[in-house]
């Protein structure tokens, strides 16, 4: 999951021409008032050094947005509400890993 305000964040900095790194992005976060968690910034951080942010850009806004094929949703049996909150519970105590994190954004801008 990608928490998108980092995302926001990140190109605040980039348009500002400003340095992308964890000091600089925990300061835009805490003045929007998030709740900053440091692993993300600093997982963050490290995929954007892979990535040219302006060249992404570039190709996000030349590849035009074809129309997503509006799709049934699957019919699923509901879980009780037990089990879904000990499968929330797992999920929160898992957090992601920086190489889940990383691949998100990777995907995010291309």
């Amino acid at each position: 999951m990608v928490y998108i305000e980092y995302v926001y964040a990140t190109l605040l900095l980039f348009k500002a021409g400003k340095e992308i790194n964890e000091e600089n992005l925990k300061r835009v976060l805490e003045a929007a008032g998030v709740n900053v968690d440091e692993v993300r910034i600093k997982s963050l951080v490290a995929a954007l050094k892979q990535i040219d942010i302006a060249k992404v850009l570039e190709q996000a806004i030349a590849m035009p947005v074809a129309a997503a094929p509006v799709q049934a949703a699957p019919v699923t049996t509901e879980q009780p509400k037990e089990e879904k909150k000990e499968e929330e519970k797992k999920e929160e105590e898992k957090g992601l890993s920086e190489e889940a994190l990383a691949e998100g954004f990777a995907a995010l801008f291309g």
